[in-house]
C-alpha cells in the first residue's frame, strides 16, 4: 500500500466535494475543479475527509493509489487556498509588460514575445522583471511557468535568462585570457 495514498485528504470548512462515479468536482473560494480518475481506484466521500483505495491488487492499481490521493489533495489545496509561482528576468534590457491576459516579454529578440495566458491562470508583474502566477490548478500553473521560463532560458556565463525566484544557477568561468 502506498504510504500517500493512505492517509485521507481533509475537506477544509468552505470546499464543497461531488462524487459522481469516478468523477470528482471540488469547489471552493478560488473556483472549481473536476477531474475524472482511473476505474482502478476507489474514492470515498465521508464526513470531512476523502479516502481513496485500490479495488484490485495489480501493479496498475498500487500505482494510482497514491497519484489519486496526491491529485485530490492537490485539487483541494488549490480551491480553498491556490497556488503561486514566481519567475525572474535576470538580464540588461529584459522585462515583462502585462496586457490583460498577454504577458509582453522583451528577452533580447529583435521582437518582443507575446505570452497569451491560459484560462484559470493570473499574472502580475512587479518592477517589471518580477511575474506572479496564480492558479487553484497546480498542474496548469506548473505548466505555464515552465513554457514562460523556456522562452529565454538561463545561460552558464551571464545568468541572463528567466528562472524561479531563489533557483540557483550554477555559473561556469569564461574564456581564460590568452598569454
Amino acid at each position: 500500500m502506498s504510504r500517500v495514498g493512505k492517509v485521507p485528504v481533509k475537506i477544509p470548512p468552505k470546499v464543497k466535494v461531488k462524487l459522481e462515479g469516478q468523477r470528482l468536482t471540488v469547489e471552493g473560494p478560488n473556483g472549481t475543479l473536476s477531474r475524472e480518475f482511473p476505474a482502478e481506484v476507489e474514492i470515498i466521500v465521508e464526513n470531512d475527509e476523502i479516502r481513496v483505495t485500490p479495488r484490485v491488487g495489480t501493479r496498475q492499481a498500487r500505482a494510482y493509489h497514491g497519484l489519486v490521493r496526491a491529485l485530490i489533495n492537490n485539487m483541494v489545496t488549490g480551491v480553498h487556498t491556490g497556488f503561486t509561482k514566481e519567475l525572474q528576468i535576470v538580464g540588461t534590457g529584459y522585462r515583462a509588460e502585462l496586457k490583460k491576459d498577454v504577458i509582453s516579454l522583451s528577452l533580447g529578440y529583435s521582437h518582443p514575445v507575446e505570452f497569451k495566458l491560459p484560462q484559470g491562470v493570473k499574472a502580475t508583474v512587479d518592477k517589471q522583471t518580477v511575474i506572479k502566477l496564480e492558479s487553484a490548478d497546480k498542474e496548469i500553473l506548473g505548466l505555464t511557468a515552465a513554457r514562460i521560463k523556456a522562452l529565454r532560458p538561463v545561460e552558464p556565463y551571464k545568468g541572463k535568462g528567466i528562472r524561479y525566484v531563489g533557483e540557483e544557477v550554477r555559473r561556469k568561468v569564461g574564456k581564460a585570457g590568452g598569454k
